[in-house]
């Protein structure tokens, strides 16, 4: 009897120096100097506009051994950037942002999808506007390496997906300025 307790006692001391081995979740900050969130829509189907978000924050959450993470971005509606300061007072009105009222947009994801050792989609809620509404962004591009300069681990990301603006009570001119409004984030995230 001595011999089995002293071999479970072997395995107990063996299995909690393994236990480091597994990975846990690891918390990565946006960087809000390398996240764009960028938009684009038809123009009375004459051009393609491209916008831009300079203000974004928020956490990723990775755990590479179990292929399952999160990702909670705010985006500072009032930073929006057309191109042009009038613009952007206009677009920050009522009848589109209305950054008065809701100042921020919001995406919390509810489930990481993976192909492999890199997500593909997430699915998660986007708030615009005080409305929520479930979407998928697919991941379109996926790094998980040292950062050059930082020296510490980081992820950097392109997502994207399409929105029908009127869903989100930011609607007017449609259909003349395209309903359909494709969302892309280029985010950057360093560890710690």
């Amino acid at each position: 009897m001595n011999r089995i307790a002293k071999l479970a006692a072997a395995l107990v001391i063996a299995s909690a120096a393994a236990a480091p081995a597994f990975a846990a979740p690891e918390t990565y900050t946006v960087d809000g100097t390398h996240t764009f969130p960028r938009f684009s829509y038809s123009h009375f189907g004459m051009s393609t506009q491209l916008s831009k978000f300079d203000k974004t924050t928020g956490t990723v959450v990775l755990d590479k051994a179990a292929k399952s993470g999160s990702v909670d971005i705010t985006i500072d509606m009032k930073s929006v950037n057309t191109g042009y300061d009038t613009f952007n007072e206009h677009i920050q009105g009522e009848d589109f942002l209305d950054t008065a009222k809701y100042p921020t947009a919001t995406f919390k994801s509810t489930k990481v999808h993976f192909s492999g050792d890199k997500p593909a989609s997430i699915d998660g809620n986007l708030t615009i506007k005080g409305v929520t509404k479930p979407v998928t962004l697919k991941v379109t591009n996926y790094v998980n390496m040292p950062h050059p300069m930082l020296k510490k681990d980081a992820i950097g990301a392109d997502a994207t997906v399409v929105i029908k603006r009127t869903e989100f009570n930011a609607g007017k001119y449609a259909p003349h300025v395209g309903d359909d409004v494709t969302i892309t984030v280029s985010l950057e995230a360093i560890k710690g």
